[in-house]
């Protein structure tokens, strides 16, 4: 079980944390990357997702998905998976380490009245953290993965060399960077609630089922997971959305297929211009397969992390 209330009879080492969280990513990744970029495309654009628009390049997901197949082919929904998998596997292994490193300190450090009283706000800021370490240290995976999602034909970038190599060249170092702030800003109470969620369900769970037991099952962390990462998404969606657009600053070019593109010159400028043009619901663009995707991957980051560490745990005790 994921935190300071796993009980094992093995105790895995800081390799075995950042192996399961590896694992977890690569696997995740590659099964539901094609939501990812049905996310993207509709967080990106600026029209309505209305099938009811003559203007808008995608009306919904089964349109966007048709016309995706149509246009660019089947390969398309796996755009910018390659530097999507070292986002992944960089952001599962450096979460997981440092969630479990620091509630394996907050067990140590704090009195058990407060980690039992206040359990889910120690999971909360533990995950907090735990996600701001590892969005630091995987970001400029994420601005390249999203820059090759989001461009449409002809393609700007052919490969991730030139994409990298452009970047560097046009907009300079700190263009892998862009969009770090709403990205923190996002991803402390996203990461922090998931791990918060997880618990709570696991408990919920445990008192439902009336189970003791202090193993868990595959199906049970596959579903508590499921359910952190859509009451995640939906506290912090805006956020999200609002990182994309600052992603493509400077790659407006590539975006004009899809249609109208803008400038923001600040995190203000840019809720308020999407509130004035494109509505409230602007700000929750994407949110249906976003949601659908935070469900598969939340709970599936979870399960096959846990599932990692039974498989050592298994090998451990041979």
């Amino acid at each position: 079980m994921v935190g300071f209330e796993r009980q094992s009879k093995v105790t895995f080492t800081e390799k075995d944390y950042i192996t399961a969280g590896a694992v977890s990513g690569l696997i995740t990744r590659q099964l539901f990357q094609p939501l990812d970029v049905l996310k993207i495309r509709f967080q990106l654009q600026i029209e309505p997702i209305s099938g009811s628009s003559v203007v808008s390049k995608y009306k919904g997901l089964n349109h966007a998905y048709k016309c995706i197949l149509k246009e660019e082919g089947i390969q398309a929904l796996w755009k910018g998976t390659v530097p999507a998998q070292f986002l992944s596997v960089t952001y599962g292994a450096l979460q997981f380490l440092a969630f479990e490193l620091l509630t394996e300190q907050a067990k140590n450090v704090l009195p058990v009245k407060v980690l039992t009283d206040a359990k889910p706000a120690v999971n909360f800021t533990c995950g907090a953290l735990a996600g701001c370490v590892a969005t630091v240290g995987s970001f400029p995976f994420d601005v390249v993965r999203t820059r090759l999602v989001g461009q449409g034909e002809p393609k700007t970038y052919g490969s991730i060399y030139q994409a990298v190599q452009l970047m560097v060249k046009n907009e300079g170092l700190l263009s892998f960077y862009k969009g770090l702030s709403p990205t923190l800003l996002q991803i402390a109470p996203q990461a922090g609630a998931q791990f918060a969620f997880y618990r709570i369900f696991q408990g919920m769970w445990d008192s439902v089922f009336s189970r003791s037991s202090a193993e868990t099952t595959t199906f049970q962390n596959g579903v508590c997971g499921a359910g952190s990462g859509m009451a995640a998404k939906v506290l912090i969606y805006p956020l999200d959305l609002m990182k994309k657009r600052y992603q493509i600053q400077g790659f407006e070019e590539a975006r004009k297929s899809f249609g109208a593109v803008r400038h923001y010159r600040s995190l203000v400028h840019c809720v308020r211009s999407i509130f004035l043009e494109e509505g409230v619901f602007g700000l929750y663009k994407g949110v249906w397969p976003s949601i659908i995707k935070a469900a598969f991957t939340t709970g599936g980051h979870f399960l096959f992390y846990e599932e990692t560490l039974r498989v050592l745990a298994y090998f451990y005790s041979q």
